[in-house]
């Protein structure tokens, strides 16, 4: 990929397939930045560090640094690409943000998956061969599901990442299975990338008018449609004190 500020426009699609059938897919975009973090030329439009990695506004370079140097891919890893939604009017939330890191040849070899649910916590899935080769798009990557997300999914089972990145294009897998190993949901993004611009920014920004608060509405009438459905309600556990979850190969699938 251009290592480059971009702006990555994208499609989401989320599907459970049991104990009920529901799924649905929106679009939105991204913010593709180069790490250091460089300043967005818009008024719209900004990017703070204090919202991501170490969330103390430093710069996310140095937590996600961190953080290789203790998975032995700090050496291997010559640039950092920041996937992440910006602050609309002053307002963001994100999911998950996605650090794309790519070798001296620009070939992805590790990616670091911080996520945000809804009560303010963050926790961090590294997503890396064990022998640090490329993450090809025929190649699966498990972890185990540590974190409290959805209020209608234990803290329980397994994830598993997929990843495809081309030159101007980007494509994620993260599907869920449950403890007897069943898919039970499946989660997919997919978009492009385009120079990061005023003009691109500003195009951006109307062809998804309050991007942040869209999502964040649209989880919580995600949740009242399960509701309705009767899915069973999840009480949130306290969360564990290990932060950063570590995946592991897979063959392929």
């Amino acid at each position: 990929m251009e290592v480059s500020p971009q702006i990555l426009t994208a499609k989401i699609m989320h599907k459970r397939l049991f104990p009920k059938v529901h799924g649905f897919a929106y679009a939105l975009y991204y913010l593709a930045l180069p790490l250091p973090a460089t300043k967005l030329p818009s008024r719209l439009l900004s990017f703070h560090p204090k919202d991501v990695g170490f969330r103390d506004g430093t710069d996310p370079s140095i937590w996600a640094r961190t953080i290789l140097k203790d998975y032995g891919l700090d050496k291997a890893v010559q640039h950092i690409v920041l996937i992440t939604m910006p602050r609309v009017l002053g307002y963001v939330f994100n999911p998950v943000s996605f650090y794309l890191c790519l070798d001296i040849q620009k070939s992805l070899i590790a990616t670091i998956c911080e996520v945000h649910n809804t009560f303010g916590e963050q926790h961090t899935y590294v997503c890396a061969h064990k022998n640090h080769s490329e993450l090809s798009p025929d190649m699966w990557l498990e972890a185990t599901k540590v974190f409290h997300v959805s209020p209608f999914l234990p803290r329980n089972g397994q994830y598993r990442f997929r990843f495809d990145l081309r030159d101007d294009t980007l494509g994620i897998w993260i599907n869920y299975y449950d403890d007897s190993g069943k898919k039970q949901l499946i989660t997919f993004l997919a978009g492009s990338f385009s120079p990061l611009t005023s003009k691109t920014l500003r195009l951006a920004f109307w062809s998804h008018p309050l991007v942040t608060l869209r999502a964040i509405t649209l989880i919580h009438w995600q949740a009242l449609k399960l509701v309705w459905k009767r899915i069973r309600h999840v009480p949130k556990p306290l969360q564990i004190v290990e932060k950063v979850t570590a995946t592991r190969d897979l063959t392929k699938m």
